[in-house]
């Protein structure tokens, strides 16, 4: 059996702030006896990622997501629990498994703010000892690829945010990892920019075989990408399979779209939760278990040319589904 890439066994984090009473009495009583407040951002979370596997990583705001992905890169030791990456503990920062995995988060800048990128990757390629002619063809094919092969010379406090991560992905991907964490790569990227990162993404892990663990908010992202996602809520595991049995597992409704050949009038509440309604059409929430008699229903009494039947969007049921965990 071949041994996972990624591993999570029990992994815990607990944080302790100080809090502070209020007024100068508080401020000096801190001096002698703190209180402190425990915030346990990550409980008890464990899975496993297979070489090559591409996985979605998700949860709100808050859920730990990447308070994990920090451990799992050794940047953040855990409270308990156990973890390992290409069979190494992260938190060793053993310089053979840095230079296995990328950690690239959205959010946060790799590339020198002042320096033209060019110079940023010719650092990265001192760092982990590349040879000049491998480091020149892959620079050249992922700049060409992503399409920043123009802005090699440019500020990257003057790079559009696109741009720049682009040319941050270039640099994650530079020493050709096996392991990549990728939290929030297309945040606040324009459609255009989102649809190219995408497909640059999925061209590349089929090539390369790498395994990735992704973050984002953008549903598209992981609808594209992944086939599996592990979903995690308040630090605990919430749900871990695969994508389509969200919705089977967790969507209770379909979407019943209808089109007349002509201005229609009804009572489209007697089918379901009408969403939309135009004179030649509406789109109704239906129960999944009356799908067939609201068909049914619906030819026998409007004048209906066209009729479709479609799932609810992954984003509808993972939005859902993370409202209930809160109630």
């Amino acid at each position: 059996m071949t041994a996972p890439a990624v591993e999570a066994r029990e992994l815990t984090k607990i944080f302790r702030t100080y809090r502070k009473k209020p007024g100068l009495w508080g401020a000096v009583r801190g001096l002698v006896q703190r209180e402190y407040t425990e915030m346990r951002a990550v409980d008890g979370v464990s899975f496993q990622v297979a070489p090559g596997e591409f996985v979605g990583f998700l949860g709100p705001n808050g859920a730990g997501k990447t308070t994990v992905l920090k451990m799992l890169s050794g940047l953040v030791q855990p409270t308990s629990g156990d973890a390992g990456v290409l069979g190494f503990r992260p938190w060793d920062r053993r310089d053979a498994m840095k230079r296995q995995f990328a950690l690239l988060m959205g959010q946060k800048n790799a590339l020198w703010w002042d320096l033209p990128a060019r110079e940023s990757l010719e650092l990265s390629r001192v760092i982990y000892g590349i040879d000049r002619k491998r480091f020149n063809a892959v620079v050249e094919e992922l700049t060409t690829l992503l399409d920043v092969a123009d802005k090699m010379d440019v500020m990257v406090r003057e790079l559009s945010l696109g741009e720049r991560m682009k040319m941050e992905l270039t640099v994650a991907l530079l020493h050709s990892p096996k392991v990549l964490f990728l939290d929030e790569p297309t945040i606040g990227l324009d459609v255009t920019s989102q649809k190219r990162v995408r497909d640059f993404l999925k061209r590349h892990s089929r090539e390369s075989g790498v395994t990735t663990l992704l973050t984002s908010h953008y549903m598209g992202d992981i609808e594209e990408l992944c086939q599996r996602v592990i979903i995690i809520d308040h630090g605990k595991l919430f749900f871990d399979g695969p994508l389509a049995a969200i919705v089977d597992r967790f969507s209770a409704h379909k979407l019943l779209r209808l089109t007349f050949s002509k201005d229609t009038e009804g009572r489209f509440e007697e089918l379901g939760e009408v969403l939309e309604r135009s004179p030649l059409g509406v789109k109704v929430r239906v129960p999944r278990v009356k799908v067939a008699d609201v068909c049914r229903d619906a030819l026998a009494s409007w004048p209906v040319v066209d009729l479709s039947v479609e799932d609810v969007s992954v984003e509808e049921v993972i939005r859902r589904l993370f409202a209930q965990a809160q109630e």
